[in-house]
């Protein structure tokens, strides 16, 4: 039950963010939850291998990579799902850095709520 909270918290802070970014275009909520559930995907089974494979030149960028990983990995759902749209690289990157950054405020608040 837990993980299906954070992947509805997450697609609406996707619907949120495509409202606001302009290079990111979401069609309706449930294309949202759909992206959440998808990035989740990824982010289990793809990104433990890109970072394996990138782990020299993360070392030598002091963990700046990741960002490029995480950009990569949202052009990834951007690719598999034909309703959800990313302009290019530095909008999946500016689209990352939020994603994560709102995700990690609201699964905090909502840890305290509990």
């Amino acid at each position: 039950m837990k993980t299906l909270l954070q992947i509805v918290l997450t697609g609406l802070i996707v619907l949120i963010l495509s409202n606001i970014l302009g290079g990111v275009y979401v069609a309706d909520f449930f294309t949202a939850i759909v992206v959440a559930a998808i990035l989740a995907l990824l982010n289990i089974f793809i990104k433990p291998i890109l970072l394996i494979l990138t782990l020299p030149v993360t070392v030598v960028t002091f963990g700046l990579f990741l960002l490029a990983i995480n950009a990569f990995i949202i052009l990834m759902a951007d690719w598999l799902i034909e309703a959800f749209r990313v302009d290019g690289f530095w909008w999946a990157v500016l689209f990352s850095i939020l994603l994560s950054f709102l995700q990690s405020i609201v699964f905090a608040l909502a840890q305290r709520k509990r």
